[in-house]
């Protein structure tokens, strides 16, 4: 039986094959989008040729390291596909992201590709969304008055993220409101209602937007699962 790290590797470099000669790509964040930045590095030692937008500083710095030609999405009409990460997919493959505070870059660079690739160990997939806490990304100003409001919409436990005793700040320079909803009945809805409350930047939450999950299994099998 494989552990978590090598469900997450298995599944990252899976998802490599995915990426073609020629093709600009975007290229998430997180745990297991790590093993895949390794293996598409090895894959540009053997002669892929390809760009990629991604998705925070921590992917910026990690795909430099490792030889991948990386360009920006204002330099691009499209993306062939982005490959990311998940913190919770439910059977309707909708999701919840933002757990590494990258989350608006995130769907930005989701939003330009015509597909979008998710890449989770199976301890991602749950019946409903909603026991990983939502990120929820709001300018620094007023940020209490955004946590009331939320709050008054239902969610009792809206946490300020930190990080070293202070606030962590996104690489947008933006605040995270982690929201422990327990179970989410009604994902497009919250996400709508959310929007509306002014001083929110984005959500975590990625409505209609996956169009593959591949899941790891620590039987060692690889399952996909796409958008029908």
């Amino acid at each position: 039986m494989l552990n978590q790290q090598q469900i997450k590797q298995q599944a990252g470099e899976y998802a490599a094959k995915y990426v073609k000669n020629g093709m600009t790509i975007g290229l998430g964040t997180g745990s297991t989008v790590f093993f895949l930045i390794k293996a598409l590095a090895e894959k540009v030692k053997q002669g892929l040729q390809f760009s990629a937008v991604p998705t925070s500083l921590q992917t910026t710095k990690l795909a430099q390291e490792l030889g991948i030609t990386l360009t920006t999405l204002d330099d691009v009409n499209e993306l062939a596909l982005t490959i990311d990460g998940a913190d919770e997919v439910d059977p309707q493959l909708q999701l919840i992201k933002g757990g590494g505070a990258a989350l608006l870059q995130e769907k930005i660079v989701a939003a330009a590709g015509r597909q979008l690739i998710i890449i989770a160990d199976e301890s991602k997939m749950v019946k409903q969304l909603g026991a990983f806490p939502l990120p929820v990304e709001v300018i620094t100003f007023g940020w209490k008055q955004v946590q009331q409001k939320i709050i008054k919409s239902g969610c009792e436990n809206v946490a300020l993220r930190m990080k070293d005793g202070k606030p962590l700040l996104t690489d947008h320079q933006h605040y995270i409101l982690d929201c422990h909803y327990g179970k989410i009945e009604d994902a497009a809805l919250l996400n709508t209602s959310l929007h509306a409350i002014p001083g929110v930047v984005e959500t975590g939450l990625f409505i209609n937007m996956a169009t593959k999950i591949i899941t790891g299994h620590a039987d060692g099998n690889i399952e996909e699962i796409s958008v029908q």
